[in-house]
């Protein structure tokens, strides 16, 4: 799976966002979307040999609009200089722990996986875990694997201190602040570019599935 006209694509999207060069270019937009489509693909059926929940999601479902939503927004650019899919047991919806892939010049690939801006209820009984189970967590953040490619949490939108309930000195205080539960790992174009890449990808998001397992058995 070749990644390399994606990356081109998007290049020149993001110095030409606009609707007239879109409407010109759209074969080109249309075989990328294609590209990127088969490559989902393919992941998926890495994936569902760690991961079985994934089983029967159709690639196509996964991926999301490249059309911005610019309504609420002084960004008016109207389309997104990436393509990105969501991959989880309930679709491309990150309503529950699951596994996010996008394509982005510029170093700006990556995946997620975990839990993104879970509702305040759902928000609460991980919160609560973390306060009595910490340690396997823990565990997970010390496998071998799991650290070649997560360091930490990402910690956008964090609390600036422990949530109500919860004293300030607590041992796991930035975990309690977190409103998101997921770890990034960053792709460089010359890894996307790479024919390894997706093999890469899914081994990726394969040493972080314990962390998805701790989120489900918590939300169980």
């Amino acid at each position: 799976m070749e990644f390399a006209p994606i990356l081109k694509f998007l290049k020149d999207l993001a110095r030409n966002n606009d609707r007239e060069w879109f409407e010109k270019n759209k074969p080109r937009y249309v075989a990328a979307r294609d590209h990127f489509e088969q490559a989902i693909g393919a992941l998926l059926n890495d994936m569902i040999k760690f991961d079985t929940s994934l089983a029967g999601l159709e690639p196509k479902k996964q991926i999301f609009r490249i059309y911005r939503d610019v309504r609420f927004s002084k960004d008016k650019r109207p389309y997104k200089n990436n393509f990105g899919a969501g991959l989880s047991a309930a679709g491309k919806g990150l309503g529950m722990p699951g596994y996010y892939f996008q394509v982005q010049p510029g170093g700006e690939s990556f995946v997620a996986i975990g839990l993104f801006q879970p509702e305040p209820e759902t928000l609460a009984r991980v919160r609560q875990e973390i306060d009595y189970n910490a340690a396997t967590l823990e565990k997970i953040f010390r496998e071998k694997k799991f650290k070649a490619n997560f360091e930490k949490f990402w910690d956008e939108g964090a609390l600036k201190n422990a949530p109500k309930g919860y004293p300030k000195d607590h041992p796991h205080a930035d975990w309690l602040r977190l409103k998101s539960f997921i770890v990034i790992r960053n792709f460089s174009d010359a890894e996307v570019v790479d024919k390894k890449f997706l093999k890469q990808v899914a081994d990726t998001l394969k040493s972080a599935k314990p962390l998805n397992d701790f989120l489900k058995e918590v939300l169980a």
